[in-house]
């Protein structure tokens, strides 16, 4: 078996002040030493300066032309006139008395103008701070101050929630720009507070072509990502610059190395909000290799006919999109008849058999990719060659179906905020990395560290333990916040929070969490104590022990209801039998659902927070079924094991289907 990881330092036995932590890892590719960004090479401006010389000509950025309310072919706007765009804005920006470090926000969903702000921004090494297109106006409002932005690139939809907070971020924010147009109701709103609007064209003509851009450094930093704070309030991620250009040029080593570098012939399909990392760092790589963006239409029901249209050769997705696509494949295989499935499957198994064998993707069966497979290739619009998977874990069938039938190699990643997008990487055309998260990337080096109170060893034979990481594309800090830093940064590791294991080959799998929050399959973040301690306010129940997983995309419950209450409540709607029988009874289960979800709703409560379903248990949770320490903590491993089947049959209940 190959092994994609090499040693470079050894474990650390435990001291009083920290746990045990194991080897330290890198991927093969960088054995000699961390990929390091060129000498000279200072801003990832120059990726863009330098794509426009070479290809001035070429398609940058693109969207769908809407002609008569209905979505055309896309229109483009090339290399050379995003540049000469960007540098109009940066030049507007710097007339408006807004310099090098001070702070620019951009609110929207992808479009053009996002990218052109962003490059505004490193034009004149101002660093640009996304705000959340999914977050309420108060975030909104907390990151604009928390950060200081003193001008904003808003889209238009996006300017009437920007006005409504306006009132509270008038210390810092005195411009704002909108992507598109901007009424002149708006203007006076805005002017009242002392802010002045402008619309993108008007904005333009505040600029210069022939301005002179500021020198640069590897240090600066690029941009401050606020993090959606499961546990108060949002933290701005510091990237630097070479964090960001570092990231980059780890992306193309490895695609050098397992299989084909993106080139000006590629296409990228951009609707993963440009606000997070993973998106904005495809994006930047597309633009660092001059490839073309095209962007969706922001509109989820025609998400696969912008596909359609625009045709893409590479693709970065979420695992819900390709679970969506997963489901459309298997019921039009399923209703094409006997002969269909049967040929279908046959062809199936021999290709999977072929991969796992250690074939390549496209030596695998190239005549039945293109006699069977081909239909699955067109979902994605017929040109797709990469596809990517990040943010939260790829259910194994759903990749090993995709890995088989898309006619495209595809990788799944690991990767936070913190850690500029993907830290780790399943290398393409290695089947044996399937269900991992591959190995570190270039610029980063892992360990992990063991958490003996989940027990988890690192040292093991079988090594477990919160992943770190140390390398060249960490963050440099949380922005005003040096007590948070100092915490998630111990002597260079940053802390993770997330629990891995190494394979065999070198792979890293993730099977747990450090902390009790975890994603949902739609990426919302779940802090799981807080909706304990939020539930445990219903008067019907004495203890709960809240479930989900990034596999899934809601909530479900175990609940140990009061007794009183329950045999209460039977009485009043003619129900008999014992405490144990009551808890079994269906309308008594959804009576203590609808009353924890009324608890839910009466303290705000989001709709992902919510319940789909519970289970009532007359026993407490107790120390000797082993489900709660001595001090009542809840085990949460313990209670999974104890509770599993109960939970695989909540979940087929609330889906619908039968377990």
């Amino acid at each position: 078996m190959a092994v994609y990881t090499v040693k470079v330092a050894d474990s650390i036995p435990a001291t009083e002040e920290r746990p045990s932590a194991g080897p330290v890892y890198r991927c093969i590719y960088a054995e000699n030493g961390l990929l390091e960004v060129p000498k000279g090479m200072e801003s990832p401006w120059e990726f863009f300066s330098d794509s426009v010389e070479r290809n001035p000509k070429n398609q940058m950025l693109g969207r769908r032309q809407i002609i008569n309310s209905k979505a055309g072919p896309y229109v483009w706007l090339t290399y050379r006139e995003a540049y000469d765009a960007a540098l109009r804005m940066g030049s507007a920006m710097r007339s408006r008395g807004v310099n090098p470090g001070d702070r620019c926000g951009i609110y929207g969903s992808n479009c053009p103008e996002w990218i052109i702000a962003m490059e505004a921004c490193n034009s004149q090494a101002i660093p640009y701070v996304p705000l959340y297109d999914s977050l309420g106006a108060n975030a909104v409002e907390f990151i604009i101050n928390h950060a200081e932005v003193s001008i904003a690139f808003v889209q238009e939809s996006k300017i009437p929630a920007m006005l409504t907070c306006l009132p509270k971020c008038t210390s810092y924010l005195k411009t704002i720009i909108s992507f598109g147009k901007i009424s002149s109701s708006q203007k006076e709103e805005a002017e009242e507070l002392g802010v002045s609007c402008f619309s993108w064209e008007e904005f333009a003509l505040l600029g210069s072509l022939d301005c002179e851009l500021p020198p640069k450094q590897k240090t600066d930093i690029c941009t401050i990502m606020y993090t959606s704070g499961t546990t108060g309030e949002p933290k701005g991620v510091v990237l630097s610059n070479e964090a960001i250009m570092a990231e980059v040029l780890s992306t193309d080593q490895l695609l050098l190395e397992t299989d084909k570098v993106a080139t000006e012939e590629d296409t990228y399909f951009s609707f993963l909000p440009l606000a997070h990392v993973f998106d904005q760092i495809m994006e930047t790589y597309c633009i660092y290799k001059g490839s073309s963006i095209g962007f969706w239409g922001a509109d989820v029901r025609y998400l696969m006919e912008d596909i359609q249209e625009l045709k893409p050769t590479i693709f970065c997705g979420v695992p819900r999109v390709y679970e969506r696509i997963y489901g459309g494949a298997i019921a039009k295989i399923s209703s094409g008849g006997a002969l269909r499935k049967a040929l279908f499957q046959y062809a199936y198994n021999y290709k999977l058999r072929n991969l796992e064998k250690g074939l390549r993707q496209d030596e695998a069966a190239p005549r039945l990719d293109r006699l069977i497979f081909d239909k699955i290739k067109q979902g994605f619009g017929g040109r797709v060659r990469l596809l990517f998977s990040g943010a939260a874990p790829l259910s194994r069938h759903v990749e090993e179906f995709l890995r088989v039938t898309s006619c495209s190699v595809l990788s799944q990643g690991y990767g936070l905020t913190e850690s500029c997008g993907g830290c780790l990487t399943s290398i393409v055309n290695e089947f044996s990395m399937m269900g991992t998260v591959g190995v570190p990337y270039p610029t980063i080096e892992a360990r992990l560290e063991s958490v003996p109170e989940m027990g988890y060893d690192a040292l093991s034979n079988v090594p477990r333990g919160e992943i770190c990481l140390r390398g060249k594309t960490l963050f440099s800090g949380y922005f005003k916040r040096q007590d948070l830093t100092e915490s998630a940064l111990v002597d260079g590791w940053f802390h993770t929070g997330d629990i891995g294991e190494w394979q065999p080959n070198g792979a890293m799998k993730i099977i747990d969490r450090k902390k009790n929050i975890f994603k949902l399959s739609q990426g919302e973040y779940v802090a799981v104590e807080n909706l304990e301690n939020t539930y445990s306010r219903c008067p019907l129940i004495t203890s709960i022990w809240v479930y989900g997983n990034s596999f899934e995309s809601f909530l479900v419950a175990v609940v140990v209801p009061d007794k009183k209450a329950l045999e209460d409540w039977a009485e009043n709607h003619n129900v008999t039998g014992d405490f144990k029988s009551l808890c079994e009874n269906l309308e008594a289960r959804k009576y203590i659902l609808d009353e924890l979800n009324n608890t839910g709703q009466n303290h705000q409560l989001k709709g992902f927070e919510r319940l789909k379903a519970v289970h009532l248990d007359p026993n407490p949770f107790d120390i000797e079924r082993d489900l709660v320490t001595p001090t009542f903590k809840l085990k949460r491993p313990q209670l999974l094991k104890y509770y599993k089947d109960i939970i695989d049959r909540l979940y087929s209940e609330a889906k619908g289907t039968k377990s």
